[in-house]
């Protein structure tokens, strides 16, 4: 098998999907929890506001999530299959849902009446929320495993889905997407929209903090395969014990009002969980509860090897390019929002 810099080309895939589902997570993260906190926010300029503050990102952000996805077809396409058949309908309503959350973002300005504004207003949160929540229902389904027989084919119900592990998992991913958005949305405000946001931060730290914990303790409790690399590599605790320390800080970071510093440990975070589910997982990719040989492998899964270094050199030069644009838009709205006749 080929190696590039003495790691194979499957394993190279392998980080390099993580962190493109890390870079999602991260940055269109603030944005859903933004989205989800929309209806706590009662004046018609509030809103505005905090809508303003996202406008100018949320679809770049959501590029991170196409390339993800268009990588691992490329890379792994019996994992495209078997994760796609195997969440059929909860994939339906999740593009459902980002159809919506798009449509009442671009929708809502367009009329002046109280109960249109309204109606797109209740359907952004309620759309983003449900985002989040299944993000984490299948990040919570793929740690434990799921049904698949010896021929990886999905043998389970969509009930299976909604096991009391997985749901943990998706309140856990939306609470912390509400800190992530809501510290994000304090460095875009000012004034009495401001005040209302220490409020929120302080909030959803707390909830954030209590749904950590819980779902560590259920991970370690229910899931003992995920820590079973760690014994076997006891180096590798230093990720574990430095996502600790990141979630206490964010809580300091919290008390002390320094939102930028609280906003990039949220970011941190979101990434030291994916590595830590990565970690769990490999070498594998999908885990299956009911025959342990329907595991799915990178190196069962994968493409030719011609392909996953063609691709990677095309990786290579287009993800630098995707970075420097995320920047370079970062850069252009920097500041406090100020509402103009062009705004949302």
């Amino acid at each position: 098998m080929d190696t590039v810099l003495g790691i194979d080309l499957p394993t190279w895939w392998f980080l390099l999907i993580g962190a493109l589902i890390s870079g999602y997570g991260i940055l269109d993260g603030f944005d859903l929890g933004a989205g989800a906190l929309h209806l706590f926010f009662r004046k018609e300029q509030s809103r505005r506001i905090v809508l303003n503050a996202i406008g100018p990102v949320w679809d770049g952000n959501e590029v991170w999530l196409i390339i993800g996805a268009g990588a691992l077809f490329a890379a792994f396409p019996l994992v495209y299959g078997t994760i796609l058949s195997a969440f059929y309908l909860p994939f339906m309503i999740l593009l459902v849902a980002i159809i919506f959350r798009a449509i009442s973002i671009e929708f809502r300005s367009k009329e002046p009446m109280a109960w249109w504004r309204t109606f797109w207003d209740v359907s952004y949160c309620l759309s983003s929320t449900l985002i989040s929540l299944l993000f984490g229902l299948v990040l919570g389904n793929l740690i434990q495993g799921i049904p698949l027989d010896k021929d990886h084919q999905f043998v389970g119900r969509l009930r299976d889905f909604f096991n009391p592990y997985a749901l943990l998992i998706a309140v856990t991913v939306l609470s912390l997407f509400m800190l992530h958005g809501a510290m994000y949305l304090a460095m875009k405000t000012e004034d009495r929209l401001y005040a209302k946001m220490t409020v929120l931060i302080n909030q959803t730290s707390k909830f954030f903090i209590l749904c950590f914990i819980t779902a560590s303790m259920a991970t370690l409790i229910y899931v003992p395969h995920m820590e079973a690399i760690f014994h076997k590599h006891p180096v590798l605790f230093v990720f574990p014990v430095t996502a600790v320390l990141i979630v206490l800080n964010i809580r300091r970071m919290v008390e002390q009002r320094r939102y930028l510093r609280g906003f990039i440990s949220s970011g941190v975070t979101t990434a030291l969980l994916m590595v830590l589910f990565a970690l769990g997982l490999y070498p594998n990719l999908v885990l299956s509860r009911t025959h342990p040989e329907g595991h799915i492998s990178i190196y069962e899964a994968a493409s030719t090897d011609q392909s996953l270094r063609t691709m990677l050199l095309f990786a290579a030069i287009g993800m630098p390019l995707v970075l420097t644009y995320t920047v370079f838009v970062f850069w252009t709205f920097r500041g406090k929002v100020k509402l103009e006749e062009t705004s949302y």
